[in-house]
């Protein structure tokens, strides 16, 4: 059974960079997905929700998506329309290539005052006598079924024949939950007796070939089964060789303990080394949640982890830790880490203050452009012949 997991939301997410707690739109189509959960804690400024091609059984866990407008889930195993009256904005609802045999289902959509286009294509229901009828009057509020649109004579009409269409809608509804139930007892012995007959081949290829060869019937049981055997299938072509080397993690540290320089995320940074502290600017992404964010500051290096990616870099002079400040820019998002130096650097001092410096006789600077050396110089009356040493 396939999970929604926080990976796969954060996965299918990148448009938003991996950010789910604002996302407006995902699409989770094609990953044999059996039932809905999670969605609507992690994500609920979601406005469009894309599930079709998925093996959902039931429509559950989205009363708290109050901004949903537009809710996709064709090609699924859903047999009745329940659980959407929390969904107030919610205007499209495809349910094209379902199961769904419970007509009068779609009276718990009375309340979705927002709700204007609705598709049952391919849907049981959709082959009762009057459906199209039923339907226009259950929902006054829609503006479109099946991609066709309603007009008002269309409706009034409906409306005057409602409660004679609901009696005929009642009683096939009523006939095919009867044949659906038998066609469950079928199945799961068209299934037993297939399960017994593969266990008596040994080659796999034939007990594969046995499987896709037997005749089956169209419904959610027959389809939660292909989708598990196309899973398996793909396990068995896609296997992970025990001889493969394990993915080695990259070391932080050279063997005599010296941190290594390292930028996984590729960001932009500036590294700048004055008198009493340096100076690391960097450019983490602007809309990032400071929670993704980790700092460590040590007396020879700083790691900052974005992401789960690692960022460290490493300085030739000790700083204080717990001295040391980290502040992220509100406009930007960049972020500045100030590392205070354990001992000062006088050297860098010097060079400042001569940058700064007065004439002796005025204690004023000199305006005047320094005079530059140039020309050849004569070395030959550097040291006269006759004063120098004799060699030993």
């Amino acid at each position: 059974m396939v999970l929604i997991t926080e990976e796969l939301v954060r996965k299918k997410s990148e448009h938003n960079e991996r950010l789910i707690s604002t996302l407006e739109e995902i699409s989770l189509h094609q990953e044999d997905i059996e039932a809905i959960e999670h969605i609507q804690n992690w994500c609920r400024d979601l406005k469009i929700l894309l599930l079709q091609s998925n093996l959902i059984a039931r429509l559950e866990n989205l009363h708290k998506l109050k901004r949903l407008e537009y809710l996709n889930v064709a090609i699924n195993n859903i047999e009745k329309v329940e659980n959407l009256e929390g969904c107030e904005s919610l205007r499209k609802l495809d349910l094209t290539l379902n199961f769904i045999g419970e007509l009068t289902s779609l009276e718990s959509l009375c309340g979705n005052h927002n709700l204007r286009e609705l598709v049952l294509i391919g849907n049981p229901c959709v082959d009762y006598p009057q459906y199209r009828n039923y339907v226009v009057a259950t929902l006054p509020q829609l503006n479109s079924l099946d991609c066709a649109e309603i007009t008002p004579s269309e409706r009034l009409q409906a409306l005057r024949e409602l409660s004679k269409n609901r009696a005929i809608i009642v009683q096939k509804q009523a006939d095919h939950a009867i044949s659906r139930d038998e066609q469950r007892i079928r199945v799961a012995e068209q299934q037993a007796a297939l399960a017994d007959r593969c266990a008596g081949i040994e080659d796999e290829e034939e007990r594969i070939q046995a499987f896709w060869q037997a005749k089956s019937e169209h419904c959610p049981e027959i389809r939660t089964e292909i989708a598990r055997q196309h899973r398996l299938g793909r396990e068995r072509h896609e296997p992970k060789s025990p001889l493969d080397p394990p993915k080695q993690e990259r070391n932080l540290f050279a063997p005599c303990g010296r941190p290594y320089n390292l930028n996984q995320g590729k960001l932009p940074f500036k590294f700048q080394d004055e008198a009493d502290h340096y100076l690391l600017q960097l450019e983490v992404y602007r809309h990032l949640d400071t929670s993704l964010i980790a700092v460590d500051v040590q007396p020879l290096y700083t790691r900052v982890t974005v992401k789960k990616k690692i960022f460290q870099i490493a300085y030739s002079e000790e700083v204080k830790p717990s001295e040391s400040t980290v502040q992220r820019s509100q406009i930007t998002g960049h972020l500045m880490v100030k590392l205070k130096k354990l001992r000062v650097n006088d050297l860098l001092i010097t060079k400042g203050a001569t940058k700064s410096c007065t004439r002796s006789d005025g204690g004023q600077k000199d305006d005047q452009p320094e005079k530059r050396l140039c020309g050849v110089v004569d070395i030959s009356n550097i040291c006269p012949p006759e004063d120098l040493p004799e060699l030993i």
